[in-house]
């Protein structure tokens, strides 16, 4: 379970931080940055539906967020890329990019897991 979610995660992951890329340009790093905040609503939101659900196999927390979101989230890229920004003196933008993926990856968590308790 956790290979299959790793697998979907990581082709999840390949993509669309291609796809933002494409559109949006490489000087601040937006595909890195959409897809953390998406992960952390992902995470907050399925943790949610499978804590308040104990009739839902275990199998689906291996499979969504350690396997899925494991490999979709790029929180290691977010951290190189901050520190390219830093090493190139565009000192706004990594500190851009930090704050503002610590401020809506945890609204996106609160977000996630205030959905997943409507809905459960």
């Amino acid at each position: 379970m956790v290979g299959l979610g790793g697998f979907l995660g990581s082709l999840a992951r390949f993509w669309l931080g291609g796809y933002i890329s494409e559109r949006m340009g490489t000087r601040f790093p937006y595909g890195t940055f959409v897809i953390n905040i998406s992960g952390s609503f992902v995470i907050g939101f399925i943790m949610t539906i499978l804590t308040e659900n104990a009739h839902w196999s275990p199998n689906w927390r291996y499979l969504v967020p350690v396997g899925f979101i494991g490999a979709y989230t790029t929180f290691s890229t977010f951290e190189y890329e901050t520190l390219r920004s830093v090493q190139e003196g565009q000192w706004i933008m990594a500190m851009l990019n930090v704050v503002l993926s610590v401020i809506l990856g945890f609204a996106g968590v609160w977000l996630g897991v205030a959905t997943g308790r409507a809905i459960a």
